[in-house]
This record gives structure tokens, sequence and C-alpha cells, in this order.
């Protein structure tokens, strides 16, 4: 099976586009856009600012980008060195960090309620401090246990060939447990609120805005174990365990379409409550039992209309391109798409622009 997560993916990212030969011929438009002050920020996940694929985002127009912390590699009180010396070499890349993805401390066992969890929400608390005193003011997490975003086929062909990856829920490998065996829903409540109850004060007093990101699939038990972020009525249920500002969402909005939600119009109802802190911009095709992702402009979402919900309601922050299929140029091999690789990437953002663009919706 392939277990793909965000740290996995931060531990180094593909230069596939070296030597494709791709032309610079493109038309100039006559009247340059002019950047907006507010809206959008086109981002993209990188794990290293010497990365090549940071070279063409530059390229594409992407200034900002979303970024891990090597805080479990130091000591709690190294947090804030460690997070000026990270802002300090993506400015030098040219890039703003609109947030950190993946939590920026271990939290395996508080996810999972065994020993080490108060040690953990305590690093938590001076990872939010550290990142706050850098002017960094988001955190995208997620409260998978035991495994993180899953997907059981990389090697899912679509047009032209390209790749993509799928989830089925029937799959052999989806039937053995986590190291952590079973883990009942119960639990799983008792562990978030534990901790939002800890943490979302620290981060109301610091001024980050602490996005949670549903769970990926959003199906529940999961190889034995209970996931809870995987409806709206959930997350209702998380902002009233800890009233806040600063208790929010990561839209991905492909999870929010497979729990069966509106997503038009829960986009617009947490838009108003400004509760979208960040969003993950995809589409799929199939239910949350079985489905793929699917290219930009490919799949049964209006992603058009998308765009035009986020803007005309408010929506200013981060936004990315996520799970885009592997292309020719990527070079991926025998193991497939995992979503991050550049060429996919390029076809996403253009779209994404192009889009913006047409409704006039600012971006920068």
């Amino acid at each position: 099976m392939a277990e793909i997560t965000r740290r996995s993916v931060m531990q180094g990212t593909l230069a596939g586009l070296a030597g494709t030969g791709l032309s610079a011929s493109l038309p100039v438009l006559a009247v340059p856009r002019q950047p907006a002050k507010v809206g959008f920020k086109l981002c993209e996940l990188f794990g290293s600012p010497t990365s090549n694929d940071v070279v063409i985002a530059k390229q594409l127009g992407v200034n900002h980008v979303i970024t891990g912390m090597g805080f479990g590699r130091v000591r709690k009180e190294q947090y804030l060195e460690v997070a000026q010396k990270t802002k300090e070499a993506w400015e030098a890349a040219g890039m703003t960090i609109a947030g950190v993805e993946g939590h920026p401390v271990p939290f395996e066992n508080l996810k999972a309620g065994t020993p080490g969890a108060d040690e953990e929400i305590e690093n938590t608390k001076w990872a939010i401090e550290a990142l706050s005193k850098v002017g960094i003011d988001m955190i995208c997490y997620n409260f998978m246990a035991g495994l993180g975003w899953t997907r059981t086929n990389t090697r899912v062909p679509l047009r032209g060939g390209a790749l993509t990856s799928e989830f089925d829920a029937t799959a052999p490998q989806m039937q053995q447990p986590t190291r952590f065996g079973e883990i009942s829903e119960e639990k799983m409540w008792a562990n978030i609120t534990k901790f939002l109850k800890e943490v979302i004060p620290v981060a109301e007093k610091f001024k980050v805005k602490m996005a949670l990101h549903p769970d990926d699939p959003p199906l529940s038990p999961l190889r034995g174990v209970a996931r809870i972020i995987t409806s709206a009525r959930n997350y209702r249920r998380i902002f009233e365990i800890a009233p806040s500002p600063y208790n929010g969402v990561t839209f991905c909005q492909a999870n929010f379409k497979l729990m069966g939600e509106d997503i038009f119009a829960l986009a617009k109802e947490w838009l108003q409550k400004k509760k979208i802190f960040f969003v993950h911009f995809r589409d799929v095709e199939g239910t949350k039992t079985k489905f793929h992702e699917t290219f930009h402009d490919d799949g049964p979402t209006d992603m058009a209309k998308m765009l035009e919900v986020y803007s005309k309601n408010g929506f200013d922050g981060p936004i990315r391109p996520d799970h885009a299929p592997a292309l020719a140029v990527d070079n991926v091999g025998e193991r497939g798409s995992t979503g991050y690789t550049i060429g996919g990437k390029i076809f996403a953002f253009g779209y994404m622009k192009g889009i913006m663009d047409a409704l006039h919706l600012p971006y920068a």
C-alpha cells in the first residue's frame, strides 16, 4: 500500500523538468497584471528552498510557500532559532512562508492517546510561540492517528498516460491494523478535546490560525482506527469544543466532496464565519470508499465556481493545487504518482490563474 505523508514529501521534491526543452515563446500580455494586495495567495508545498522545483514555481509567478519546520530534530528551546533560519532561507529563495503544513512537531502519541502525549502538547505550544515571533501565522494540521492520508494504488492511468493515485477500501492492505491496534471514536474525541482545550488558547494568544485538515479519506474506521474529521457536523463540534477565531479549517475541497457535503454552500458558510484559513484546490472522481485524483480541469466539480465562491465570500489567504497527476516529465518510474511532482502542478497553476484572471478574482 502507498501510505504517503506530507512529511515524506517534505524530504525532497523532484526536479523533473530539467532538459525538456520547453519553449519560452509565449505571447506577452499588452497590459501587465497588477499584483493584488489581498485575495488568494498562490503557494506550493516544498521542503527545500534549494530545490529546482522552487525555481520553476518562481518562474510560474508563485511567490508563497507552504513548508515544514525542523522542530522534531531539536530541543524546544531551539524552535525560535530554527524558525528564524527557515524563514530567512526561504526569503533568500524569493519565497514568503504562508504557513506550515504538517504538525510542526511530532504528535502521534497525542493523536493516538499513548504515553508521551503531554510532552507533545507542550512542544506544540512552544512551536506556536516560535512561529508567531517570526511572523508565521498559520498551521495546517490533521488528526489522523496511526496513518496519514492513504492511497492504495499510485499508478492509475489518466489521459495520455499521466499517472494518478487511487484509494480502494477493499484493497487487501487496508485490512491490516496499524501499530496502534484499534482506537475507538470515543477515544479519538477525548484526544482531540484535550488537544484543543490546551492548544487553541495558546494559538489565540499568539494569533496563529490552527487550520484542521479533514481525514483523507473521510472514512471510519480505517485499519482499525476511528477517523473523526469526516463531516461538516463533526467540524462544528470541533468549533464548539474550543470557540475561537483561531480554531478553523483547511478546506481540502475534494475531501468535503467525498463526505457528501455541498461544498459550494459549505465554503460560503464557513467563509462568512471566517473559519477557512487555507484551501487545498483539488478534485476527485468516485466515492469515499473508492476514488482517484483527477486533473484540475477534468473532474466532476465546477472548479471555476469554487474559486469564485472563495473569492466573493472574502477568502484572503493561501491556496495551493493539491494531488496533481504525474506527467511524463516527472519521471516517476515504478513508484507512480505521489501527487506532489511538479509537472501536473505547472498545469494546475496555469489553469487556476486563467480562471482568476477571467473572473477578475484578486491573487498574488
